[in-house]
């Protein structure tokens, strides 16, 4: 999510996978800036090798579009961490319908990291606020992590800077795999130093 927008109703849809085609709501009067679909083909073209049997974790879930979109593509589970009632509600209406093999969390997703971890994760999805500094996520996201783990992240391109490089440039350990940018996007994909 972000320095959100606020939307009308409308949805969003899954690009690929056995749900491809299919739409999710955004309720009226929720603030979402879902990852487009342009960012997402890449980002999942990125994950291919990885994702089947992965267990995904969506923070800032929102729609759930990223966490859906793994699980639609091969992944066994997604934990998806969201604060916004309205948007918890939708997201537990899309899994319903999709039967998907998935658990929401009602939090922040802040609050969330710095509980005790409950398993690790193979793949993580951390769009947050851009109000949210990343480098403070990143630090957090640790010790929630599978060796061999892969962390996507979003960032608002920045004019005459590096988005992404300044992000994760402020924690140590963080290696910048794959990078692109759409729009106003900037994306990418990291490891974090692999967790004790």
């Amino acid at each position: 999510m972000q320095s959100r927008r606020r939307t009308k109703s409308t949805g969003v849809r899954i690009v690929g996978g056995r749900w491809r085609g299919r739409r999710l709501v955004i309720p009226s009067g929720t603030e979402v800036r879902p990852t487009p679909d342009r960012v997402r083909e890449t980002l999942f073209n990125w994950l291919a090798p990885s994702l089947p049997g992965a267990q995904c974790l969506d923070l800032f879930a929102g729609t759930g579009v990223l966490g859906l979109e793994a699980l639609s593509r091969g992944a066994a589970g997604t934990t998806f961490v969201e604060h916004d009632a309205l948007l918890v509600r939708a997201l537990e209406d899309s899994i319903c319908t999709l039967a998907a093999e998935a658990r929401v969390f009602h939090e922040d997703a802040m609050g969330f990291l710095a509980s005790r971890p409950r398993r690790p994760f193979d793949v993580v999805f951390a769009d947050p606020p851009y109000a949210t500094g990343l480098a403070q996520v990143l630090a957090k996201l640790a010790s929630w992590l599978a060796s061999g783990h892969l962390v996507y992240v979003e960032r608002p391109v920045k004019r005459g800077g590096d988005s992404l490089g300044d992000a994760v440039a402020a924690v140590p350990g963080v290696q910048l795999l794959k990078q692109g940018t759409a729009a106003r996007v900037a994306f990418g994909l990291l490891r974090l130093a692999d967790p004790e």
